[in-house]
């Protein structure tokens, strides 16, 4: 019996819009900063118009560069959570290693049947890609076409299949990357309000303030370490994809490789 065709995810699953995603994380960060950073038990008297007295309170005074750290920080998260499930359905139910490994032994046995019945089994746009090599592979068998020129038709099968599928798997990697320089920055621009808070408490007056001295430069450190802390987790998190992303790349080129190679030693025509 035939191997039922894998169903390609390309087009057909495009993952979680980006847009959406900072839609949500800003509305969210909007209420964790005035429902839980802004509650009154964080301030001296119950009053946010006092000095905090806790680390909620001092973020709370950073001011409107706050949420927008909070949303990117929330964007990273949400994003990578859902590119670890996505990348995780792109690589398909097994391992993938194995999976290249035996599709190869499959080839050089000419058993496109059996290979065919491990894309099935596998899943995942890997699988959907050499499931499509496959069947250009036994339609060359049939054609009547020169050698080089079967073998730069399955080439020319596998290409556009990765074309299909490769977009789905880097979905959302850019808007991480982006952030992981974009949340230091804001970090540094909050730094930058905090301390000129600090530098106004030393200008005002006869004596300066050391309440609103030490608060602005909280309000400084609290900002530069949300926002080191958003940029360190989206370069995590974009290296930790990339790579995935590059192992699924790897295998789909070694298996491309595999096919054309095979076609050319077992076929003489």
């Amino acid at each position: 019996m035939e191997a039922k065709a894998v169903k390609r995810e390309g087009k057909k699953s495009r993952g979680i819009s980006a847009f959406l995603v900072i839609i949500i994380a800003l509305i969210l960060a909007e209420l964790f900063f005035y429902c839980v950073l802004g509650a009154d038990s964080n301030f001296e008297g119950n009053n946010p118009d006092n000095h905090p007295h806790n680390l909620l309170g001092t973020m709370f005074k950073g001011g409107f560069v706050v949420p927008i750290i909070l949303t990117l920080l929330l964007t990273v998260v949400i994003l990578s959570v859902e590119r670890f499930f996505a990348l995780g359905k792109a690589k398909g139910k097994g391992n993938l290693i194995n999976f290249v490994y035996d599709v190869k032994a499959d080839l050089k046995k000419s058993n496109l049947a059996s290979a065919e019945a491990l894309c099935a089994k596998q899943q995942g746009s890997v699988a959907a890609i050499v499931d499509a090599g496959l069947k250009k592979y036994k339609e060359m068998e049939t054609v009547n076409l020169a050698k080089e020129q079967k073998i730069e038709e399955i080439k020319a099968e596998i290409e556009e299949a990765t074309a299909l599928e490769l977009p789905s798997m880097q979905q959302n990697l850019p808007i991480i990357a982006t952030i992981s320089t974009l949340g230091t920055l804001m970090g540094l621009f909050g730094t930058v309000l905090g301390m000129i808070k600090s530098f106004q408490a030393l200008g005002t007056g006869s004596g300066v303030d050391a309440t609103a001295l030490s608060v602005g430069i909280s309000e400084a450190l609290v900002n530069t370490a949300t926002g080191i802390l958003t940029g360190a987790l989206a370069i995590i998190s974009y290296s930790y994809f990339s790579g995935k992303i590059d192992n699924m790349t790897y295998a789909i080129d070694e298996m491309g490789f595999a096919l054309t190679q095979t076609y050319a030693e077992t076929h003489e025509k």
